[in-house]
């Protein structure tokens, strides 16, 4: 992972110091509240219901045991004991005091930490798959192009003050893990048929009030023309972007008032113009970006010892055998498998980690895994190179520290916001439903023959819980000042990106868990031998589960 050199550091102390002094002036008095907002949501400070809310920079998702051991101090000495990983692979801070946080930042900047651009109308985290540089199904590790994006966006003294916040993942997967369709762009890593790496561009695609799928406007950009392709397209986006209504600021709205082609000319006009400038990537450029990313010492194994270990294990463990099954992910090295450890045993809210729970993290790290984690855009953390003959050993320690939950990609491993328990613009909480589903469906034998199924929840149209991609999503909703929560079916994040449709009235919140079985009930009456949620809906379509959800009881 990218290591901060002196430039780095220093940049980041003098931001700090900077802020310290924009965060006394306020306190004084000396600075109205008007005025420290900016200051302030450039420093990843937002004021929630509650207390302020402090979201940290974790670049594409990655973290070390240092780090996180730090994040596990800051936690509880200036929070309530834990934190929560977020959708865009951070992490944040729900309950820091307003005078602590450049005390915050200080600590932060002494792992190489930060909270630089994540929020505002700038450039936010660049978001990649939890696999990337392990995953034997892509074209190439598409860290080194985060990181290349990162660099080139931070600071941008053109870019601080766009007419909304801007969003870009990064895929170099055959199969879609980063949802890039769902960004502002999406950046999906291909080869031509000489082979030569590139890119395939979308533009348009978000959330939010006025969810869009994204559209692809380049095919193929040559590999060194990344930045220089990046910049042609924030820059249309920041002179013809409307800045009079914030709920049409996006790109996507633009992309969709000109329509992609119009929008795709203007972007090759301005392309044209500076493509050949300094952006412009130098093969030594992605070289340079490459070497933070080494091959790691992987060993060599008689994989068929490897295996028949494993088998025999499995066999005499269900509890293992399921694990295995669900929170493993096969790697491209032969001899080693990536482990997710679920954050969403029942009952604690989604992508919730306390302190403690943070510095196991970092123990399995040290231990399995060349120190290294990755957050994923489910709220769950990824160990990525873990010795298939310690996965066993892994399995109990994270089950002592009550990371085994076997619930990957089922309908368990729920996407949730922090809602109304904490955010001041959530119409409803979302944290409670998650908690009242997790309950009624604990069965693995019936979450695992319903397979995978991503079930989303948000607490306002905001959608930072992606409802609108869960094949079955949730959106709370405000009723008269009472909570109501919307169901839509049929989202998809994947490279076959859809956006769900809204099945009807919204229900309250004690009726939701029987809503969903009701919707679960019909899938499984429907479904084909092998046929998962998506594929059955999108085969039967909206109207089978609304009669059945809706029915008038006899």
């Amino acid at each position: 992972m990218y290591r901060y050199d002196e430039q780095d550091h220093k940049l980041i102390r003098e931001r700090v110091a900077q802020f310290r002094g924009q965060t006394e002036r306020y306190l004084d008095g000396k600075l109205s509240e008007e005025e420290f907002l900016p200051l302030r949501l450039q420093n990843g400070l937002y004021v929630q219901r509650l207390a302020p809310m402090l979201r940290i920079a974790v670049p594409y998702g990655m973290l070390n045991s240092v780090q996180l051991r730090r994040l596990a101090h800051i936690t509880r000495k200036y929070d309530k004991g834990y934190a929560h990983f977020t959708t865009r692979q951070n992490v944040q801070l729900n309950w820091p005091n307003l005078e602590d946080v450049p005390d915050i930042l200080a600590e932060l900047a002494e792992v190489e930490m930060h909270a630089v651009q994540t929020s505002g109308n700038c450039i936010r985290n660049t978001t990649t798959d939890q696999f990337a540089g392990v995953a034997a199904d892509e074209y190439v590790d598409p860290r080194p192009y985060c990181e290349l994006i990162r660099q080139w966006s931070t600071f941008h003294p053109e870019f601080a003050f766009l007419p909304r916040k801007f969003k870009i993942a990064v895929c170099a997967s055959e199969a879609d893990r980063a949802a890039i369709r769902a960004h502002d762009i999406g950046v999906q890593i291909v080869k031509n048929d000489q082979g030569e790496i590139g890119y395939q561009i979308f533009v348009g695609g978000g959330l939010g009030r006025t969810p869009i799928i994204g559209v692809a406007i380049r095919d193929f950009l040559p590999e060194t023309h990344l930045l220089s392709y990046l910049e042609a397209i924030v820059r249309v986006y920041n002179q013809l972007g409307r800045r009079d209504n914030k709920f049409k600021a996006r790109i996507k709205i633009l992309v969709k008032a000109l329509g992609p082609e119009e929008f795709a000319r203007r972007v090759e006009a301005e392309w044209e113009q500076i493509k050949d400038s300094a952006e412009e990537l130098t093969p030594e450029a992605i070289t340079w970006a490459k070497r933070f990313f080494p091959e790691q010492d992987y060993k060599s194994f008689d994989q068929n010892h490897t295996e028949a270990v494993l088998q025999d294990q499995a066999g005499g463990n269900k509890a293992f055998a399921r694990w295995l099954e669900r929170n493993t992910f096969p790697h491209r090295v032969s001899g080693y498998q990536s482990v997710t450890l679920s954050t969403k045993p029942t009952g604690i809210p989604p992508g919730d980690v306390t302190d403690r729970q943070l510095e196991a993290i970092a123990e399995l790290a040290d231990q399995f895994s060349f120190g290294e984690v990755r957050v994923t855009h489910e709220q769950n953390v990824v160990l990525a190179d873990v010795e298939q003959e310690k996965l066993y050993d892994l399995w109990q320690a994270a089950r002592a520290n009550g990371f085994a939950t076997p619930n990957i990609g089922t309908l368990t491993d729920m996407i949730c916001c922090p809602g109304g328990d904490y955010c001041s613009l959530a119409n409803a909480k979302s944290i409670p439903v998650a908690e009242a589903i997790q309950r009624k469906f604990d069965d693995l034998d019936y979450l695992y023959d319903l397979g995978d199924l991503d079930l989303n929840i948000s607490g306002c149209m905001n959608a930072c819980g992606h409802h609108h991609i869960g094949h079955i999503g949730i959106l709370g909703v405000d009723k008269k000042g009472e909570e109501f929560y919307q169901v839509q079916l049929g989202g998809n994040s994947s490279e076959n990106a859809s956006l769900g449709k809204v099945l009807g009235p919204s229900f309250s919140r004690e009726e939701m868990p029987d809503t969903i079985g009701k919707i679960l009930d019909v899938f499984v009456e429907n479904r084909q031998p092998d046929e998962l949620f998506i594929d059955t809906y999108s085969r039967i379509g909206l109207k089978p589960f609304k009669e059945r959800v809706y029915a008038k009881a006899s």
